[in-house]
C-alpha cells in the first residue's frame, strides 16, 4: 500500500469530498449587510471629516458606507485598511454628480466611480440627469438619482425620461428634500408608483444624507442614522454589494427590520423582526398605487394572481417606522 504525507492524504480527502458533495463545498450562505449610500464629510458640505463619519456608522452598527461628497472623490483606501476587520465594514469610493439646470439642483449619486466625474452641462434637465447617469457608468459606477423634489427640480415626467439607471431615493432624511410632495407634486412614493406603472424598473432607497454629526439636538440639520438599506448577498465587497442593488436584492428602512424576504412570480412572504411593544401592518401595492392587500400577520404572506402589474411591499411599524421591499414586475397576458 502506498505511503501519502500527512499533506497528499489532506488533499486527497479534499478532493474525495469535492467530488461527492461538490454543491456544498464553496457555497456561501447570502447575509443580510446594512449599509448607507449618501453621506457627506467637510470634503464638500459636511462638518465632519471622513474618519469621524466612518466611525459613527461603524459604531452604530452598518456594515458598509459610501462617502458621497459634492464634485469631490473621497478616498477610501487608507479608511477601509484601518476599519475594515474580518469583513464586517466596507467603505465604498462614491460622489455625488452636483449639476444645476437653471435654478434647479440635480444631484446624481455615483456609487463605486473609478475616477472623479465633472459637473454637467446641457440644455435640459433630462439632458444633465442623462449626461450625470452616462458619465457615472463610463466610470465603471452606478448611479442612482437623489431626491428628485430637492428644490422641485426633476419632475415625474422627466424622470420617466431618463435611461440606464436602475436606483432611485425614495425616502432621504434630509430635512429640505420634499419625500412626501405638496401642493400639486406627487411625492416620492407616488413617482416610484407611476414610474413602475409606465412599465420602467426601478429600485427604491432610502438614505439619510447626513451632512451633520456635530449637531444631534438641532431639529433642522441633516442627521446620520434616518434611512438605509439592507443588502441581500454572499460577500462584503463593493462589486458583491452593488451587484445585488442592481438587482433588487434588498430592501429600505427607517428602523424596520426583516429576518427574512421571500418572492417569487407566485407569492411574496415577508418575516418582520419584531421590537418589543411594537405592532406591523404589511401594505402589498401595485399599479398605480392601488393596496392590494393588508396583513397584520408576521410572517406576511401574498398570493401573487398576475394581473397586478407589479407587486411591492410597504411595512408600517406603529411608531412610524417604514420599510419598503422592491417590486416584483409581472407581465400582463
Amino acid at each position: 500500500m502506498p505511503k501519502y504525507s500527512t499533506l497528499s492524504f489532506c488533499i486527497l480527502i479534499f478532493f474525495l469530498v469535492l467530488a461527492g458533495n461538490p454543491h456544498n463545498v464553496f457555497s456561501q450562505p447570502l447575509k443580510w449587510y446594512k449599509g448607507n449610500t449618501h453621506t457627506h464629510t467637510n470634503n464638500s458640505d459636511g462638518d465632519s471629516t471622513p474618519e469621524e463619519v466612518t466611525k459613527w456608522y461603524l459604531a452604530n452598527g452598518y456594515n458598509f458606507l459610501v462617502l458621497s461628497d459634492h464634485n469631490f472623490l473621497t478616498k477610501v483606501d487608507g479608511l477601509n485598511s484601518q476599519y475594515q476587520k474580518d469583513e464586517h465594514f466596507l467603505l465604498i469610493q462614491g460622489e455625488e454628480v452636483t449639476s444645476r439646470f437653471g435654478n434647479k439642483p440635480l444631484h446624481i449619486n455615483g456609487l463605486n466611480v473609478e475616477r472623479l466625474i465633472s459637473e454637467q452641462k446641457g440644455q435640459s434637465v433630462i439632458e444633465v440627469i442623462q449626461k450625470s447617469v452616462d458619465a457615472i457608468r463610463d466610470a465603471k459606477g452606478i448611479p442612482h438619482i437623489n431626491h428628485p423634489n430637492f428644490g422641485w427640480a426633476i419632475t415625474l415626467a422627466e424622470l420617466k425620461q431618463v435611461e440606464n439607471y436602475k436606483l432611485f431615493e425614495i425616502y432621504n432624511g434630509h430635512p429640505l428634500v420634499n419625500n412626501f410632495g405638496g401642493g400639486d407634486k406627487p411625492g416620492l412614493e407616488e413617482i416610484w408608483d407611476s414610474i413602475l406603472t409606465s412599465g420602467k424598473l426601478i429600485y427604491g432607497l432610502a438614505v439619510d444624507d447626513a451632512h451633520h454629526f456635530k449637531r444631534p439636538l438641532d431639529r433642522n440639520s441633516s442627521l446620520p442614522g434616518k434611512g438605509w438599506i439592507f443588502v441581500r448577498t454572499a460577500k462584503l465587497s463593493a462589486e458583491s454589494i452593488l451587484e445585488a442593488m442592481e438587482n433588487g436584492d434588498f430592501y429600505s428602512s427607517t428602523g424596520v427590520e426583516l429576518t427574512d424576504y421571500q418572492a417569487n412570480r407566485q407569492s411574496i412572504k415577508i418575516t418582520i423582526k419584531e421590537q418589543n411593544g411594537s405592532k406591523y401592518r404589511t401594505q402589498f401595492i401595485g399599479k398605480n398605487g392601488k393596496i392590494l392587500s393588508v396583513k397584520n400577520d408576521n410572517p406576511a404572506v401574498y398570493k401573487i394572481r398576475g394581473n397586478e402589474g407589479y407587486v411591492r411591499a410597504k411595512i408600517l411599524e406603529s411608531n412610524g417606522k417604514v420599510a419598503w421591499t422592491q417590486p416584483i414586475m409581472l407581465i400582463n397576458k
